[in-house]
């Protein structure tokens, strides 16, 4: 096999492996709360919103020692633990205990429903095992520096020292740099935006279809309305990033259109759950709510509000990771260690104060965070954009 048809081969098999995991992982976090609600009327007592603000707690720290992890096991065998972490997160909801429930949440970043539960999480795992299993499929590259027939055995051996050297510098390094990193100008203004990413993905990955799950008045549909809101949260996303992401080479306009474009929607997806959703539906208790919106609640609205959420978040996600791959081309694995750590904590605050604000109030602080972080990307993609037209390299560090 060619080094070209290797890397094809790779990028295929890690796309179908992250396909499979993810999948599982994110519908297990889309129904989360509601799951963990109903069995609170058993012996277990737990929460969703905590569970995850544990996975993202703990994932927005572990981003800072990564690198040095990989540098030292390879990516493969790293890949692979994080799978069989993931993996055990999904398994604990076959037959969850407290205890299990938010140990296993660390080690990633019972009723009438309860056969019909364990078949789902059961199946929910093997998904993501599949998708841990395929990273062993991954082909090594072939090395770039083959030794001579006259090399003796101690000159490999210095090289294979040398080169296990040469990998926890650059992990230290880059762990140094990472910190000198955060203190400049363009990443502390890029932070705000990529905070603000992390808010909502909080919203849309498990708050929001815990408040569809909670209104009654949807009636019998209420549990299957989740599933459905995930499948057109991802519609919103998979349409943002084949529309700004892969076509994003012919942009003439820069960035901030899309950006624009991708607030302008969330703004009007929070201001329709605002009118749709009443304001207890996230912490409301295993029965459910009757309370009444300020209009009649609609399954269409909410349906739409979460392809406005999926669309809106593709337009953020797809422009930070663009301009930071720009700002930082020479050495990016610094710059997206920030963004995972800004987004993830962030997330994880969210998750906690989920266990306890009203919608209104969770809506309010997205509004917050979301225009101000759409004036920072706005402020960073100017200067970018001005030293493009000088014709000179932006780099600040």
């Amino acid at each position: 096999m060619s080094p070209e048809s290797k890397k094809l081969f790779n990028i295929i098999i890690l796309g179908v492996a992250f396909m499979f995991m993810f999948t599982a992982f994110q519908t297990c976090g889309n129904v989360a709360q509601t799951v963990i609600r109903s069995l609170n009327s058993t012996d277990f007592h737990g929460s969703g919103y905590t569970s995850m603000a544990i996975i993202y707690g703990v994932f927005s720290a572990s981003n800072l020692i990564t690198p040095s992890v990989v540098a030292i096991v390879g990516p493969q065998l790293s890949m692979f633990a994080s799978g069989l972490f993931y993996s055990m997160y999904i398994a604990v909801f076959i037959q969850p205990f407290p205890w299990s429930f938010y140990t296993a949440s660390v080690f990633i970043g019972i009723a009438a429903a309860e056969s019909d539960r364990r078949t789902v999480f059961i199946a929910l795992t093997v998904i993501s095992l599949v998708g841990t299993v395929l990273f062993f499929l991954i082909r090594k590259p072939d090395s770039e520096n083959v030794l001579g027939e006259d090399e003796s055995s101690d000159d490999q051996d210095m090289e294979v020292n040398e080169s296990a050297q040469n990998n926890l510098t650059k992990a230290v390094d880059a762990f140094k740099k990472s910190f000198k990193l955060c203190v400049t100008k363009e990443m502390l203004l890029l932070s705000i935006t990529t905070a603000y990413t992390g808010l909502e993905l909080t919203f849309f990955s498990g708050v929001y279809g815990t408040c569809i799950g909670a209104i009654n008045k949807f009636g019998a549909e209420e549990k299957s309305l989740i599933g459905l809101s995930g499948i057109f949260i991802g519609i919103g996303e998979i349409l943002g990033g084949s529309l700004f992401g892969l076509l994003s080479k012919n942009n003439r306009f820069g960035r901030n259109p899309v950006v624009l474009l991708g607030i302008l929607v969330h703004f009007i997806a929070f201001y329709l759950i605002f009118l749709n959703m009443p304001g207890d539906a996230p912490i409301a208790p295993v029965e459910g709510t009757d309370s009444s919106a300020y209009i009649k609640s609609s399954k269409e609205v909410a349906i739409l509000c979460s392809f406005l959420l999926g669309l809106g978040d593709s337009c953020f996600n797809t422009q930070l990771l663009s301009i930071l791959g720009f700002l930082y081309s020479e050495d990016s694995a610094p710059a997206f260690a920030i963004f995972k750590f800004v987004q993830s904590i962030c997330a994880a605050v969210a998750f906690f104060y989920s266990n306890y604000l009203l919608l209104h109030w969770q809506l309010l602080v997205m509004v917050i965070f979301g225009f101000f972080g759409t004036i920072s990307f706005f402020t960073v993609e100017w200067e970018a954009a001005a030293f493009v037209a000088r014709g000179s390299d932006y780099r600040s560090i």
